[in-house]
Order: structure tokens, then sequence, then C-alpha cells
């Protein structure tokens, strides 16, 4: 498939990856760092390991790696004491740049300024935290008796008070008594001066006698935390004492608000550049480790590059090559050349932000090899369509619109901040959830159900009441009286006797009928892969006889669906597809359909047997001819070839048994794996499409069973208090269960039938992605 376009703007192809290339780029030294430099600007190059037997620390720039990333540990710090001083970045570069050498001595002597500041601070506020102890302790001392302290010793101090009643008893059992301990709890909450954490502490004085007790109460006090002061013993003193304690806190709280403001006034500094710097620190060191990428050649003055990029971005990064050569003022240009090779290329495509998620689905199952159809242009509609099938209400699909719209509106900024989990997941998949919503409200309108009540919106119903008796919800008493309902399900037939059996038999028949339709669809794809691959074997021994086998059965189904539907006959599907294998001879009576039919089934019975041996035997011996053919020297007409693409070199590639040898046992049990797989599939795969019809009637019964239930019943009462109640049990059903949990499991199920019934018929996905050496990924993921 060829594409068209080219240029810097080529055009848009979904269907297969871009056509890509094996380039090999020679940089002279002196210009290696600005042209990676250029080149992660463009990000259209996927650069391969040319120094993979190499440790990291063998490498040409090992060096340069460490140094940026002490760059990135001193920016990581400036980052923690910006969040601690409640002080933002600014998103805004300013008008300087730095070279990396010169921020590296700036980060530097503002690591060590900041460090020096932060100790300065933390060892005044641990003085001035004991400063306020003492003061609290002397201000709680001053009540005690003196006559008690004149032949005691004392010891004075805070504790927590969590702490008090086991300080307390261990200090008695220690002391086997003999100490006399007052407590008393401080009223406001203590910083702890070694903690720095706000602590409610008790102010206490123990009493003792000797200096053996005395020893004893230290280690104790230690082991508790309890921090100890000293008390004079004179009056006098303990107010001249207060007085320098109280003139201390004083001059200690002002420095410590200079102190403060000094280090805001850096880190403010700091945040203005942060993000330039951070920026810059990140893009060097992903151009170290790019160069470490590449091997240096013999005189060690060039760096040799190879890696992979699409065609159309072959004058891009020569043009990329020669402005770094020119701005490096480098004496020799670089050498950008395209290599054949046999080696399969990377995958890529181009998307958007509303085909991105689509192809993400895809990619969470595989990613395409190289040139292979790609599911992601069918699953932009069939996705969002089978999802709706399940889903059906358009009141329904209106809520999901309207909190898509929200996400859709608010993009810019909402893609700027971090969200979290859940919240960046619904963000990603917005466009998918829009059509998924689109698509609701369009199925919702067909099985016309709003909130599980139906509208005469297209017109009056085609049936009405025979007399006034009739109207019981039931069908019986009724008549035809207009043309049929012009769109969607006739609203009569809710709330009737037979809304469950009609509804039923349509949706059971509707999913076969989308069933069949996409799994051909799958064996169709099958065949372009083949087309364009030139496999002709997997054209005429897969594709064909996989469209028959299907087709056979249950495009047959299909068929005579549509004919009863068309013809209105009451002929039992299950009975004629039953004995179409246990009777084929027998005689249809009233299950035949049209004229012919039991010659017609005959022919598709053998049809389908014919086709199983089909896929089984034929290809196995053509694949060991082929082989045979290569070894007979057929494979050196390749040698011709060598201005060919690499497209065309894959062609040659595609075969899995391209190998020296050829296992014929293997490849027949694989092919008989194969054939196996499919025929029991077809069956199973079929009857997995009937999940459309189970989640549909799920979904409608549990919508019908919240509106009359608890809506419906609450209006009954006639109580403003019971309906309001009622009113917030719907609203939170139908948001919980019918909007989030059932959203959920229709899409997990759409996604299943994607994976296994839509892509396992055409889709092999063990490619590899094209990731380009481009710093706008780098930076983000790192973000």
């Amino acid at each position: 498939m060829s594409r068209g376009g080219g240029g810097c703007c080529p055009s848009m192809d979904l269907m297969r990856s871009e056509a890509m290339q094996l380039v090999q780029v020679i940089i002279p030294a002196e210009s290696a760092h600005l042209a990676v430099s250029y080149l992660g600007d463009l990000g259209l190059l996927q650069f391969k390991d040319l120094n993979a037997d190499k440790s990291p620390f063998q490498r040409t720039y090992a060096s340069q790696i460490k140094r940026c990333g002490e760059m990135a540990r001193k920016l990581r710090f400036f980052r923690e004491q910006m969040s601690k001083a409640a002080i933002s970045t600014s998103t805004q570069f300013s008008g300087t740049s730095l070279e990396i050498d010169d921020l590296e001595v700036k980060l530097g002597e503002l690591e060590v300024e900041l460090t020096e500041v932060n100790a300065n601070n933390d060892k005044l506020q641990r003085t001035y935290n004991e400063l306020v102890e003492y003061n609290i302790v002397l201000q709680k001392e001053m009540v005690t008796d003196p006559s008690k302290q004149v032949k005691l010793g004392s010891l004075s101090g805070l504790v927590p008070k969590e702490k008090a009643m086991a300080f307390e008893r261990i200090l008695f059992r220690a002391t086997r008594g003999n100490m006399f301990l007052r407590q008393e709890p401080v009223d406001e909450t203590v910083t702890d001066p070694l903690s720095g954490e706000k602590v409610i502490k008790n102010a206490f004085v123990i009493f003792y006698s000797g200096e053996r007790a005395k020893s004893k109460i230290v280690k104790i006090c230690d082991a508790f935390g309890a921090n100890r002061y000293p008390f004079p013993e004179d009056l006098g003193k303990q107010l001249q004492t207060i007085q320098e304690v109280s003139g201390k806190i004083s001059e200690l709280k002002a420095t410590i608000e200079i102190g403060l403001a000094h280090r805001d006034s850096i880190l403010k500094n700091i945040s203005s550049e942060f993000e330039q710097w951070n920026t810059l620190v990140k893009k060097e060191k992903a151009i170290y480790h790019t160069l470490n990428m590449l091997s240096l050649d013999v005189t060690t003055k060039c760096l040799v590059a190879e890696g992979w990029s699409p065609v159309f971005a072959t004058s891009q990064i020569q043009d990329a090559l020669q402005r770094a050569t020119v701005d490096s003022k480098s004496q020799v240009g670089s050498i950008f050349q395209v290599l054949n090779t046999q080696e399969s290329p990377p995958t890529f495509f181009q998307t958007n932000k509303f085909t991105s998620a689509f192809q993400e689905i895809v990619d969470a199952y595989g990613i395409a090899k190289y040139q292979e159809a790609n599911p992601g242009v069918f699953t932009i509609v069939t996705f969002p369509f089978l999802f709706a099938i399940m889903f059906g209400d358009w009141g329904h699909g209106i809520c999901l619109l309207l909190a898509t719209l929200y996400l859709i509106i608010r993009e810019k900024k909402l893609a700027s901040q971090k969200l979290d989990d859940i919240m960046d997941m619904m963000f990603g998949g917005r466009y998918v959830i829009l059509m998924m919503s689109l698509f609701s409200i369009y199925t919702g309108l067909i099985y016309n159900e709003f909130f599980s009540v139906p509208f005469e919106l297209f017109g009056k119903s085609a049936y009405a009441c025979r007399d006034p008796s009739c109207g019981d919800a039931t069908t019986e008493g009724l008549i035809k009286v207009r043309p049929a309902y012009s769109f969607g399900v006739d609203p009569v037939w809710h709330g009737s006797r037979s809304e469950l059996p009609f509804l039923n038999s349509l949706k059971m028949k509707l999913s076969i009928l989308i069933g069949v339709a996409q799994m051909n669809l799958g064996i169709v794809m099958s065949y372009f892969n083949a087309k364009f691959f030139r496999n002709a074997i997997n054209v005429w021994y897969q594709f064909i006889p996989q469209l028959i086998f299907l087709n056979s059965l249950f495009g047959y189904l299909s068929l005579l669906i549509i004919i009863k539907w068309c013809t209105g006959s009451k002929a039992d599907l299950y009975h004629v597809m039953i004995y179409m294998f246990l009777s084929p001879t027998d005689d249809l009576g009233e299950n035949e359909l049209f004229p012919g039919q039991k010659l017609v089934q005959l022919v598709l019975l053998l049809l389908a047997l014919v086709s199983v041996p089909w896929m089984l035997i034929p290809k196995p011996f053509f694949l060991k001819k082929q082989h045979e053919q290569r070894h007979q020297g057929q494979q050196y007409t390749m040698l011709q070839a060598t201005d060919e693409s690499v497209t065309e070199l894959e062609e040659h590639q595609d075969d899995p048994h391209h190998h020296e040898e050829f296992e014929f046992s293997e490849v027949f049990v694989h092919q008989l794996i194969h054939t196996i797989e499919f025929v029991l599939g077809a069956v199973s795969n079929t009857a997995s499409y009937l999940r459309l019809w189970a989640l549909s009637l799920a979904h409608s019964e549990l919508s019908t069973v919240f509106y009359e239930k608890v809506l419906v019943l609450s209006w009954g009462y006639n109580n403003i208090f019971i309906l309001i109640i009622g009113a917030v049990i719907f609203l939170f059903a139908t948001i919980g269960v019918l909007l989030v949990m059932e959203t959920l499991s229709a899409f997990l199920h759409a996604l299943r039938l994607h994976w296994v019934e839509f892509q396992n018929k055409f889709y092999e996905g063990d490619g590899y992605k094209f990731v380009p050496f481009a710093f706008a990924s780098i930076i983000e993921e790192e973000d």
C-alpha cells in the first residue's frame, strides 16, 4: 500500500506504519553534542545502542552523566526546600541562559549557601525552643516552696505528657520511693528542641537525696526524652534568670526571622529559573546517554550512530545535522546515509490527540508488525459502536457526553495539571468516551430508551387500542392503525407482555449479525495483509478456506435471520441449524424459508467440511517446497535489489520459517493447532458476541428497576420527604451502577471482542514501537 505526500507534513496514514529506514550518521566529535541536541528537538530518529556489550561505567561519557546526575540531585534538593517554604516555581523562562558548566558552578554555590543558611537556622531554632522550654520551667517552678529545696537536691524540666505516667512509675521504682515528683501540665503545645515537632508536655520537678539517686534520675530522664533545665534556688536569681531568658528569646526570634527571610529570598531567586535549569539538566543528561550509544571510530575523531527514522524525515534530519555543523564551527560536516538491512524496522503510526487513545487500545494487545494492517483504523468506529450496543440509552449517553465535554473544553488546563490515576485515565481517553457517548445516544434512540422511558420522538406509535379497556400494558387488543414506526423500536413495545421476548429476539439476532460481520472484516484484512506482503500461500490456503468455513455456517445463519425478518416467517432457526448437521437430507417442512434451501444447505455443509483439510494440509507442503527452492540458489537473486527499500526487503523476511533448518513436523503441528483454533473459534467467537445481547438486556432491566421501583414508587406516596429520598437514591444508583460500573463493564467486554474475536483473525502484533530520541517525551516522562 503506497502512501502519498512527503516533505515535512506527510499525509496521515493509520492503516500501515510509516515507511522506515535504517540510517547511519557519522558525526565529527566537535559537533556531536550539538547534532544530538538538534536531533532531540526534532524527535524523529531512534538511535540503536552500538555499545550494548559495555557497562554504563565503561562508556565514553560516563563522567558527564555522573555530573548531570549530581546537578539533578541539587535541583531536587532545591525543589524540596521550595516545597517546604511554600514557594512555587515559575513556568516562564527568563531571558538569560546558562551553559552547563556555568550552571554546575552556580548550583554548587547555591547549594553551599542554602545548606549553610539552613544549618544556622536549625541551630538557632533549637536554641530558641530550648529557651522557650526553660522559660516555661522557670515560670512553673516559681510557685514551689523554697523550704523543700534547702536540704534536698532537685531536677526540673519538661516531659511529654503521654509518657508522664510511665515516667513517674519508673522513677518511683528506681528510687524505691525515695524521691518527690511534682508535675504540672503546660497550657500550650511546645516545640521539642530535638525533633522540632509540636508536643504536649508536663513541667516537672524532682526532689531527691544523694548522688546515686541523682544518677538514676538523670538516666531515666534521658530515656524518656525529658529535657532538664537548671533551676536557681535563690528567688532573686530566679527573677534575674527569667529576665535574661526572656531577652534572649526576643533576640533569637528576631534573628530567626531575618534568617528565614534570607533563605526565602534565595529560594525565590532559584524558583524564577528553576524550570529552565531543570530542563537544561534533563536535556544534557539525555544527550550524553545518547552519545554513549554511539561508537567511536578508530581515530576517535568521529562518532558513528545508527538508528531508525521515517523516510519522510530524511531532509529534516539532514538539515539538523547541517545546522549543527555550522553552529559548532566544525571544519568537517556529518555524513548521512541509508543502510540496507533485513532487520525488522519499528512500527510508527502518526497519531493525534483524537486517534492516539484508540491506537493505545490496540497497542495494549501488541504492537503491530512493521506495515501490517492496523486494527486501530476500524477501532475508532467499531469499539464505541459495540460499547453502545451494550449501553444503549440516550439519557445515559447524554450524561456521558456532558462529562466528556467538560474534559475536552478544559483540556488545556487539565493537561498542565497533575491528576490522580482515575482522572488521568479518563482524561487520556476523553475522545474514546466522547465517541462512546455519541454512539450510545444513537443506539439509545434505536432502542427508544431514555433512563428506560420510551418517547414518541419520531412520530406516533403504529398501534392503538381496539377499545378503551385495552390500556393495561399489554399488546392484546392493539391494532395497527399507522405505518411502522419510522426510527427504532416502537414505544408501544415497552411495558407490554411481549416486550422481553421481542427485544430478546431482536438483540440476540443483531448480536449475531454484527459479530459475523466483524469476524468477516478480520478475515478480509488477513487477505490484504497477505496481498501486501506478497504471500500467495496465505491467500489460497488461509484466507479463502477461512472465509468459506465461517460463511458456510454462520454467514448462512445471518442470511436466514435477514430472510426471516423480511418474510415474516415463523421458521425455527435453532431447528434449521441443528438438523443441518444431524440430518442434512431430511425435509425442512415448515422451517423452509426459500425454495432449494435443502440443496443450499448440503452444498454449504460440504464446503465447510472441505475447507478444514484445505486449511490444514497444503500449506506445510508449500512452505517446505519454498524452503527447498531458496536453498537451491534462488535466494541470490536478491543481490540485484540493493537499492530497494526496507519495505521490499522485509517481504522476504516475513516468512516465519526463514531458517537454515526446516522442521516439517513442527510446521505441520503448528498448522494443525491453527486450524483447530479457527474451527472451534468460529463457533465460540460467534457465541461470544451474544454478550452484546446479554449486557444490553442487563443494562435495560437495571435501568427499568431503578426507575419503576425507586423513582415511580416514591412518587406514588405523595410525600415530598419520601420523594426527595427516592430521587437521591435513584440519582446515586444511576451514577454509581449504570454510569460507572456498567460503563466499565461494557468497555471491558468491547475490549475483549476486539482483542480476541476480531484481531486474532489477522493481527499478529509482534512488532516493536518506534521510540525516537525526543526531548519533549523525555521531559514529560520524568515529570
